[in-house]
């Protein structure tokens, strides 16, 4: 059986609050018709989705790094994303989005809106 020191224990749960605190904040983003793009692992997951022209799509980092998403033609970009952080975008028009983060422009995804 392992003991564990008051100072330990008061650590842990300030972590586990810490971390609910910012799932909370960024779930305050989201609405029911929302799509939700995740930036975790230096990739944005799912990495390629269809949405409806009027639907929002919010990105949120759980990387201890920041990240961005910024699209190729310059029509949407989130600006820096903290650890914990979300944005959301609206598409309003039909078209095909490619994006990646101008922080690490390795990480690509794409965004298909339809009418």
């Amino acid at each position: 059986m392992t003991l564990i020191t008051r100072r330990a224990f008061g650590k842990t749960i300030a972590a586990l609050l810490g971390a609910s605190l910012m799932t909370s904040r960024a779930l305050a983003f989201y609405h029911d018709s929302d799509q939700v793009v995740t930036i975790k692992g230096f990739k944005f997951s799912p990495a390629n989705i269809k949405i409806k022209a009027g639907e929002t799509v919010v990105f949120t980092n759980e990387d201890d790094a920041p990240h961005t998403a910024t699209a190729d033609n310059g029509a949407f970009d989130t600006g820096r994303l903290d650890k914990g952080e979300s944005k959301s975008v609206e598409f309003s028009e039909a078209g095909i989005f490619e994006y990646f983060c101008d922080l690490h422009p390795s990480m690509k995804a794409r965004i298909t809106v339809q009418s």
